[in-house]
């Protein structure tokens, strides 16, 4: 690590369900509010986590999530209804705690240069345009990230 640049904290965003877009939102403002430099890579489903359309529509899935506060058994959890159930009960636990929404935290990432990249071979699998995405957002693959993440001094995968 050069001693004369701030340290670095370099994120892979993967999952694109609501309860998996918060942590890296939060630790990517977290670091930048310790002064140090952040960046997240979004890739595969984590592309919805910055989609013009549907980042205000991720939702958390009942089924086969074992960190549910009452163990839903899946035959409940496939039950219509249940996902928006679940999804709804995290936005009121996110809203008693007055947590920042997911725009919010968007918002204040671009604010903060935050480093938010689309991954691009993703883009292309998935069909994802450039335009789909949210104002502030870098595209580039995966050697560009990794250039990136070569000195960071945290590297997360979430």
């Amino acid at each position: 690590m050069a001693e004369d640049r701030p340290k670095r904290i370099a994120i892979i965003a993967g999952h694109g369900g609501l309860d998996e877009a918060y942590p890296p939102l939060i630790l990517a403002t977290s670091a930048v509010a310790m002064e140090m430099e952040a960046a997240i890579f979004f890739t595969f489903y984590g592309l919805f986590i910055v989609h013009k359309e549907r980042k205000n529509r991720l939702k958390v899935a009942p089924v086969g999530n074992a960190a549910m506060p009452v163990p839903v058994p899946n035959i409940i959890g496939i039950l219509p209804g249940m996902t928006n159930m679940a999804t709804g009960m995290m936005k009121n636990w996110m809203k008693k705690a007055n947590t920042a929404s997911i725009d919010d935290l968007l918002e204040m990432c671009i604010e903060f240069d935050v480093r938010l990249i689309s991954c691009q071979m993703s883009m292309d699998v998935m069909g994802i345009k450039k335009e789909d995405l949210i104002d502030g957002i870098e595209t580039a693959g995966a050697a560009s990230f990794l250039e990136y993440a070569m000195d960071a001094d945290i590297t997360l995968y979430m």
